[in-house]
């Protein structure tokens, strides 16, 4: 079996190319490096079922030969990265996905959209179910990634119903692990690397903001299981077991024993106030649930991330 994955050298693109290899598949990974890195898949280089291109699949994709599986997963992610990249973030949304989906139609293969959880925006229905059809400000600063991922849906589902291709779609909540960029602006890698460093926290608003964060392993592992099942429809893959913001940078202090404070800076425009997944679709569809601890998972990425300080 052959997968291509756009996104390849990103944070979720190389674990899932990872995983994808030890099923057995060979993997085409695609990536223009706009917020990716070499780093992700070095330790690839020379596998025999591991094939790397470098390309913008907001322009036309050729993959030759076989493909029975495309992931679409190349996006800019974290907020730094889509505010400094607008225009090329609504273009991976829309030319990427329509790319992607041609693809996938040429070959006949199967299609997993990677959504995100920013669909549901600011959302008024706690926990967030994928029946609830989301609170989003399509002109804010935040638009540009949470309608591409909006619209990326709505074509992936048009190419299911008119072209009878087989999609699926995963809504992706918070994920943290191994290959994050220290920098990236997500709360995970700039709390940990702030705590390591001594540095203040910086929590923005009040810090009564919650989130639910999934270790990157178990959220790759619902998505395999969803992109080998027959559910076509979004599906939630995140762990729900939410906590503020604050009680996250107590935690992150406490476990690396640094000696940093919390700073509070005021919330970004359109924030989310809350965020957690209802997975009760992904437990009864795909036998899916997350089974890596919070104190286990963090304690793997706090390692991590001293290796890349270290590094520096």
């Amino acid at each position: 079996m052959t997968a291509v994955v756009t996104g390849a050298a990103g944070f979720l693109g190389s674990h899932l190319s990872d995983r994808l290899l030890a099923e057995g598949f060979r993997v085409i990974a695609i990536d223009n490096f706009i917020t990716g890195t070499p780093d992700n898949i070095a330790h690839l280089a020379g596998n025999p079922d591991f094939r790397f291109i470098r390309h913008n699949v907001s322009e036309f994709i050729f993959v030759p030969g076989q493909v029975d599986y495309v992931f679409h997963f190349a996006s800019p992610a974290s907020p730094i990265d889509y505010l400094e990249h607008p225009i090329p973030t609504l273009k991976v949304g829309a030319l990427g996905t329509h790319n992607s989906l041609g693809l996938a139609k040429d070959k006949r293969a199967k299609f997993l959209l990677a959504s995100t959880s920013e669909c549901y925006g600011d959302p008024l229905v706690h926990p967030q179910n994928e029946d609830y059809w989301g609170n989003v400000n399509p002109i804010g600063p935040r638009g540009v990634y949470d309608e591409a991922k909006r619209f990326a849906e709505a074509m992936t589902m048009a190419y299911h119903r008119y072209h009878g291709m087989d999609t699926k779609i995963v809504r992706i909540f918070n994920t943290y692990g191994p290959r994050m960029r220290l920098r990236d602006g997500r709360v995970v890698p700039c709390f940990i690397s702030q705590a390591l460093s001594n540095e203040p926290l910086t929590v923005f608003g009040d810090g009564s903001q919650t989130r639910s964060f999934c270790y990157v392993s178990d959220l790759i592992d619902g998505i395999f299981r969803l992109a080998t099942s027959e559910h076509h429809g979004p599906i939630n893959i995140g762990n729900p077991v939410e906590m503020t913001i604050k009680e996250f940078a107590e935690r992150i202090i406490e476990i690396t024993e640094s000696n940093s404070g919390i700073v509070y800076k005021d919330l970004p425009i359109d924030d989310p106030k809350v965020r957690q997944p209802d997975i009760t679709r992904a437990r009864t569809k795909l036998r899916w649930q997350p089974k890596i601890d919070f104190q286990s998972g963090i304690r793997e990425t706090i390692e991590y991330f001293k290796g890349r300080l270290a590094g520096n």
